[in-house]
């Protein structure tokens, strides 16, 4: 591919309220963390804007909280909301396990890669307080996008997310924590 060719892609940020999601984000894209961020988006006031946030998606990443169980029991209702309204059938998706810098853990890591297998999905567990498995989480994601034929089309345009190619950074950047499945 021409190192010169943004291209802009598609992903989103599913899970129930307060899993972390708008975290990971802001982690991935500013590497700020704010212990204080309220996540709204998921609010039912938000409700009548989901078949038009589904759509066109080529990429998904999927967030429980290891503290938390019922944020992983919900998974389902969350995977048949994609089924309901994503308008591509073959959109990537990750299972992201989020908060693993917490000692409370509810959620076992096996039980997370067991539920990303069961659904074909790539699976990580990250924590955005500690930066651990954010950024191979969204450079991992892209890169199944950019394999998958027919996910993205090649487009020149004035923005998009720039991913590093140093293979001393790639080294380390998934920190112990990256399954992919």
């Amino acid at each position: 591919m021409d190192d010169d060719v943004l291209t802009t892609l598609k992903i989103l940020i599913i899970g129930e309220s307060g899993v972390g999601k708008s975290s990971l984000l802001l982690r991935f894209t500013d590497d700020t963390f704010d212990p204080e961020l309220a996540d709204t988006a998921g609010q039912e006031r938000f409700r009548t804007l989901t078949p038009s946030y589904y759509r066109g998606a080529q990429g998904v990443i999927l967030v429980y909280d290891v503290s938390k169980r019922d944020t992983f029991t919900k998974l389902e209702n969350w995977l048949n909301e994609l089924e309901t309204y994503c308008t591509r059938n073959d959109l990537v998706k990750m299972l992201v396990g989020n908060k693993i810098d917490k000692d409370n853990r509810e959620v076992d890591r096996n039980e997370g890669l067991k539920f990303a297998r069961k659904h074909n999905m790539l699976f990580i567990e990250a924590s955005a307080k500690t930066r651990d498995g954010v950024q191979c989480a969204f450079e991992e994601l892209v890169e199944k996008i950019l394999q998958t034929p027919g996910l993205w089309e090649s487009s020149i345009q004035n923005h998009g997310v720039q991913l590093s190619d140093h293979e001393q950074q790639r080294q380390g950047a998934c920190g112990g924590y990256c399954s992919l499945v």
